[in-house]
């Protein structure tokens, strides 16, 4: 089992910058998916970027050149730098471990809240 556990969210204006950070319980080894998601009030959960155990990146057309996720394997920590805000941004993001290694499972943090004023 993996607990994830995000941070970094928070009330913001259009044009600032804030930093999600998604800690794992434990190190996580071999194959593996990490990415961030985010659900708005009355929209479905959509994909933001994900960064694989051989760190290839992809992102959503729609923060693509101003998002960017990284990882620190040392501190078994997901990051998701974002610059330029808009208030489209405006949603809970939740961190997400798709572990393929060993079987595959499926891990969930509880979400942080990103709000966006115009």
């Amino acid at each position: 089992q993996v607990q994830l556990v995000e941070s970094g969210g928070g009330l913001v204006q259009a044009g600032d910058s804030l930093r999600l950070s998604c800690t794992a319980s434990r190190s996580i080894f071999g194959i593996f998916v990490m990415g961030w998601y985010r659900q708005a009030p009355g929209k479905q959960r959509e994909l933001v970027a994900t960064i694989t155990s051989d760190l290839s990146i992809n992102y959503d057309d729609s923060v693509k050149g101003r998002f960017t996720i990284s990882r620190d394997n040392t501190k078994n920590t997901l990051y998701l730098q974002m610059d330029s805000l808009k208030p489209e941004d405006t949603a809970v993001y939740y961190c997400n471990l798709l572990q393929i290694s060993g079987g595959r499972r499926d891990y969930w943090g509880q979400g942080t809240q990103v709000t966006v004023s115009s």
